[in-house]
């Protein structure tokens, strides 16, 4: 099913590891061990597994807060995480396989030339042709080397389009879209001002025909010749900025162009676990919805008025709610306000890191269902961080429970919750509180996951591997036939 579904984001090997310490007592925290999945079009995953398990690292690193220490991350199909490290393993490797099989090709070569098995015009002749195979091979491995460097720094690169932007912006199609638009606009309201002059000047005429005498017939010319001035001063305006509005479209193509991968990375944002500390207490309610329209290069005051205003009722607060600070609002509002920040920018894929963990009951209920409407209504695909298994069940369509930095389960959301395989998720989904205070009590302690007593695996390393369609599971070969055979008697 997955297969046939467009794939917003996938994760290769991923790792974030930490330094802590320093001389003999230096230690490396491996919060992120080389996780990897894929999140598709319009779906909710999940990534659940107690705290301290590197869920909230995964998205940080995945929108870049965090600089990754290995694997890969490809959004909207560009790869805006690479592995150089990686890479350059992979290049000294092929490097030391192309010298010393160069080596040996002129060495065999040579003895043959010595042995007059070739003649010296044959022996020039191979040996242009090791060195033309060994420079060939050489520089695709440097060009794969060279992407990823490139790839690291993503946001600053730019390409070809945007070298042409910065000096002839006048070349693109999109210019002249731009130009004959308002070109169009112009004329229609040129003509209105032609036609409203004809009308001012009867206005006008008629009101020097009427007597001051007849001073109710005066006073109702006076009123309406005026009314036709400010018309046509209104139109006259209208051209100037239409001007202006050309002029600020103009330089939205132009920012558009050079900051191509900026723009990318603005359509992945991320909703903050405390709806407290997310929010700066000095600015009021539109300044921090309106800063990431700020740093992306808007600057019409009155679009950005409308767009904070439009944001704020997406989520489900009033337009006067702009002027407040956040400190006057509850933890529920709070994280609306959170939600319409990263909504502002039109995103297609949201990390929503924890949203509901500091809120109440029936406010976890309204801000689910709020998450919920934005991805039928907006088709915003969400990766959502929790711990809450209840809450996940109800919300995800897929998801994958992290143990230690590790995922050691992963798949469809009915798989999972109907056949857990793993010690883990098995351990979690009995963790689930029932409301039922008899069975609560006679349940007694949950058993805890211990890997040491639960794995063997001195003889060989797990891997994830599928038990079912969709429903992978980290396991040894041992494990995986003990699973089957679960899903077979089941």
């Amino acid at each position: 099913m997955s297969e046939n579904r467009e794939e917003i984001l996938r994760v290769e090997g991923l790792k974030q590891y930490f330094k802590l310490g320093s001389g003999r007592n230096k230690m490396l925290n491996k919060a992120v061990d080389g996780i990897s999945f894929t999140i598709y079009k319009g779906e909710v995953f999940s990534l659940v597994g107690e705290s301290g398990c590197g869920k909230t690292t995964t998205g940080r690193t995945i929108i870049k807060l965090y600089s990754s220490s290995g694997g890969e991350v490809f959004f909207h199909g560009t790869r805006i995480v690479s592995d150089v490290v990686a890479a350059k393993k992979t290049h000294k490797g092929i490097m030391q396989n192309l010298d010393e099989e160069k080596k040996l090709k002129l060495l065999e070569l040579s003895d043959n030339l010595k042995n007059q098995v070739i003649t010296k015009e044959t022996y020039d002749e191979k040996s242009n042709e090791v060195h033309d195979k060994y420079n060939t091979e050489k520089s695709a491995s440097l060009d794969i080397l060279r992407l990823a460097k490139k790839d690291k720094k993503f946001e600053k690169i730019t390409d070809d389009d945007a070298e042409i932007a910065k000096k002839d912006i006048k070349s693109f199609p999109e210019y002249d879209d731009i130009i004959n638009k308002y070109k169009e606009l112009n004329q229609e309201v040129s003509l209105q001002i032609v036609e409203l002059n004809e009308v001012v000047k009867k206005a006008k005429a008629k009101l020097e025909g009427t007597s001051k005498e007849n001073k109710d017939d005066f006073i109702l010319a006076n009123k309406g010749y005026k009314e036709l001035l400010v018309d046509l001063k209104n139109l006259e305006k209208e051209i100037k900025l239409n001007d202006l509005r050309k002029k600020q479209d103009i330089s939205k193509l132009r920012y558009n162009l050079i900051h191509k991968n900026k723009l990318l990375m603005r359509r992945m944002q991320m909703i903050f676990q405390d709806p407290i500390a997310s929010l700066n207490p000095r600015m009021t309610v539109k300044e921090i919805i309106a800063e990431g329209l700020r740093i992306n290069g808007y600057k019409n005051e009155k679009d950005i008025d409308d767009r904070v205003k439009a944001a704020l009722k997406t989520v489900g607060l009033v337009p006067e709610h702009a002027s407040r600070y956040p400190h006057e609002f509850s933890g529920g509002q709070r994280q609306r306000i959170g939600i319409a920040r990263s909504l502002i920018v039109e995103p297609s894929f949201i990390v929503a890191d924890e949203p509901i963990s500091a809120l109440d009951v029936s406010i976890r209920a309204q801000v689910i269902n709020l998450l919920n409407d934005l991805r039928e209504q907006n088709g915003i695909t969400i990766m959502f961080i929790a711990h809450d298994l209840s809450v996940v069940k109800y919300f995800s369509d897929r998801l994958g429970v992290m143990y230690y930095g590790k995922i050691v389960e992963i798949g469809n959301k009915d798989a999972i919750f109907t056949n857990p395989l793993h010690p883990y998720t098995l351990s979690l989904m009995a963790s689930i509180p029932l409301p039922d205070p008899l069975y609560e009590q006679q349940r007694g302690k949950t058993e805890r996951y211990n890997p040491q007593k639960q794995h063997d695996y001195s003889k060989e390393e797990p891997s994830l591997r599928e038990i079912e369609p969709d429903h992978f599971v980290l396991c040894n070969t041992e494990e995986f036939e003990k699973y089957k055979a679960q899903l077979a008697n089941k």
